[in-house]
């Protein structure tokens, strides 16, 4: 059996007591927090934990009981008293350490808790810049789409414009061949009509 786990048997036998008073200090809590059940061969014993062995030797040392409670044991009670407390403070320390722990657990979880809130808040932030912006491009868009069509409206009609001037310019520039042609057709026609005179030279 381990130094530190010691049976019923054991601590009676050491307290010089009976098992049975052993037993009485055994309570619920007790067994909770300083008694293990170790299975060997098939057989399970109850053993109690350095912690609790030293909780009752302090108890069977100091006590004033008669009968089977009494202790014959001769150490010193000052001993025990003070590896109980060391015990005790080892204990403490670790509760200490372990609420130091969860503390800073719960401080980081916080930190996350604002971060993720701010980031939160920035992105709605940044979304209803976006829409904003979104809007202003539209608002922007329309006008410039109508004053594109206005302009492809527009650009057609100066260049039919342009064209019918040239046809109006070279309808005027035909029309004046014509009449130089007219003109030169009927000189033409003049001088083929005209009868000629024939001199005869001879008599």
């Amino acid at each position: 059996m381990s130094e530190n786990l010691k049976t019923i048997k054991e601590l009676a036998d050491e307290f010089n007591v009976s098992k049975q008073a052993v037993r009485k200090r055994l309570t619920e809590e007790f067994r909770a927090n300083h008694v293990e059940t170790i299975t060997s061969n098939g057989v399970k014993t109850l053993v109690v934990t350095y912690t609790g062995y030293m909780l009752l030797k302090q108890h069977f040392t100091t006590s004033n009981a008669t009968g089977n409670d009494k202790v014959t044991d001769t150490s010193n009670p000052t001993t025990g008293d003070l590896s109980v407390v060391k015990i005790l403070e080892q204990q403490l320390f670790v509760k200490d350490k372990q609420l130091e722990n969860k503390d800073s657990q719960i401080s980081q979880m916080q930190n996350l808790l604002d971060q993720q809130q701010r980031l939160a808040l920035q992105d709605k932030k940044l979304l209803e810049e976006y829409k904003s912006e979104i809007n202003d491009l539209k608002a922007l868009k329309i006008p410039a789409e109508g004053s594109q069509a206005e302009q492809a409206n527009s650009q057609p009609k100066e260049e039919v414009k342009a064209l019918k001037f040239e046809i109006r310019a070279l309808q005027e520039e035909l029309n004046k061949q014509k009449i130089h042609s007219q003109e030169e057709r009927e000189k033409l026609k003049a001088e083929l009509t005209t009868p000629k005179k024939w001199y005869q030279f001879w008599k």
